[in-house]
């Protein structure tokens, strides 16, 4: 009889113990951002609209690209209307961490040092740094190991990965960062700089447009691995778990084949955006 009392004050505390977990489960499910999406009708997606071909402004002022694209679908998803906010870089980050929007999609590459401000979805796409080669050097430089040297000088864009890749790779080199892209490709361009380190996508449409006619060299070959993803804060499983799996599902319906084809497959997006 006391064995039987003993097994039944178990299974009572198992009991309460389950649904403890799941009172808890429910009151995180109703703090979710997902939760305040759904409720407000908005999705609001923070980026900055000057990463080629991810986000961009087309001729007529709309921010457009594959990032773009891949929102739409997911407010479309979500039954939600969708809402960009256009943020610089160096503020994008503290913007999502003061709820200024409710996730990032803008070609941010995944590493460690953001991963402790904020929660990554999985990647959605895999580029890596590669380095564009003034005119003067073109014939002289054949690996990007043969960068770091003191008589070079390399530029790339404030606060990206690509700046991060010169210092760590290159500590040799001399180094002079820019506030765009395109001020530090036009740097090498115009030979006042050895090179310019950046994404694959971008680094390859500037050669495409007027590095190839140049005389430019092109170290197109990745010498990084950067998966990138949207970022979300932190505690928040259920809108992780949400994106996830709407990104699996979107990779398996041929639905993201059909973007990444509009958008990396030819450039004739280009005419729109210039």
């Amino acid at each position: 009889m006391k064995r039987i009392i003993t097994i039944l004050a178990m299974l009572s505390l198992l009991m309460c113990a389950a649904m403890s977990a799941s009172a808890a489960d429910i009151d995180l499910a109703k703090k979710s951002t997902l939760e305040k999406i759904i409720q407000s009708g908005e999705l609001r997606v923070g980026l900055e609209a000057g990463y080629m071909p991810f986000e961009m402004t087309d001729k007529k002022g709309k921010v457009v690209g594959f990032d773009v694209d891949m929102v739409k679908a997911m407010a479309k998803a979500m039954g939600v209307k969708l809402t960009i906010i256009n943020t610089a870089w160096d503020g994008i980050l503290p913007g999502l961490m003061s709820n200024k929007y409710d996730i990032i999609a803008s070609g941010m590459t995944v590493n460690q040092e953001r991963n402790l401000k904020v929660n990554f979805a999985n990647p959605y796409i895999i580029v890596g740094q590669t380095a564009l080669i003034s005119k003067k050097y073109a014939g002289e430089i054949k690996s990007f190991k043969d960068l770091n040297n003191p008589k070079y000088t390399i530029t790339s864009k404030l606060g990206t990965t690509g700046e991060q890749a010169v210092k760590r790779m290159f500590p040799k080199a001399k180094y002079k960062s820019f506030e765009t892209e395109s001020e530090a490709q036009l740097e090498a361009y115009n030979g006042k700089a050895t090179a310019t380190v950046y994404d694959l996508p971008m680094n390859s449409i500037f050669f495409a447009e007027r590095g190839k006619a140049a005389g430019m060299g092109f170290l197109n070959e990745p010498f990084t691995y950067e998966p990138l993803g949207w970022a979300i804060n932190k505690g928040d499983p259920d809108f992780l778990n949400w994106l996830n799996n709407f990104l699996v599902q979107m990779k398996n319906d041929g639905r993201y084949d059909k973007i990444y084809d509009k958008w990396f497959g030819s450039n004739d997006w280009l005419k729109k955006v210039q």
